[in-house]
């Protein structure tokens, strides 16, 4: 772990409204592990984000945006999610998101074989899209035409956009995590 995590009763002038948004937004968005410590202290990519505000007010409201009001079904957010954590080896990211699938139904073999970088054979159409569209992204280079079409056909224009978003979001998630060596909870 890069940095100490914030004590909330150290923050400064410009810190604390950026705290107080995040921890409702936590507690709206972010529930089944531990982002937050018992003294309120935020933990996962929040303790990062919290301490340059110039650079995570705008993260957060982002990752705000993407997590509110998604066209996308749980499920499939999940598995483009565990996509990208694999594919950038982002413990914390993995350890939350295995969490928030499970509780959406995605299988523990499901699961396991996302995280170790391969795809599952007994996806839904609508999880395989998303599978497929996430590794292509993470992947580097221009989306297959293909792939997106498949996207389009399965969420409409405006949910393969949503799915682009949700696996850029998670690269940006996945590097801070990385960037600031954030442990996984006991």
């Amino acid at each position: 772990m890069r940095l100490p995590i914030l004590d909330p009763k150290d923050l400064s002038a410009e810190q604390k409204p950026l705290y107080d948004d995040m921890r409702a937004g936590i507690k709206d968005h972010f529930k089944g592990f531990v982002n937050m410590r018992d003294d309120g202290a935020l933990l996962g990519p929040w303790n990062p984000w919290i301490r340059e505000p110039r650079f995570g007010k705008p993260v957060w409201e982002l990752v705000k945006a993407i997590a509110s009001n998604p066209l996308l079904p749980a499920a499939v957010r999940e598995v483009a999610i565990l996509v990208t954590g694999s594919h950038f080896r982002s413990g914390y990211e993995l350890y939350a998101h295995v969490l928030v699938a499970e509780q959406r139904g995605l299988s523990d073999e499901k699961l396991a074989t996302i995280v170790a970088g391969q795809r599952p054979v007994d996806l839904t159409k609508q999880e395989a899209v998303a599978y497929d569209m996430a590794s292509a992204l993470v992947g580097g280079g221009v989306l297959p035409e293909l792939t997106w079409r498949a996207a389009v056909k399965e969420f409409g224009e405006h949910g393969a956009a949503e799915l682009s978003y949700l696996v850029g979001v998670y690269c940006m998630v996945s590097v801070t995590l990385n960037t600031f060596d954030v442990p996984v909870p006991d």
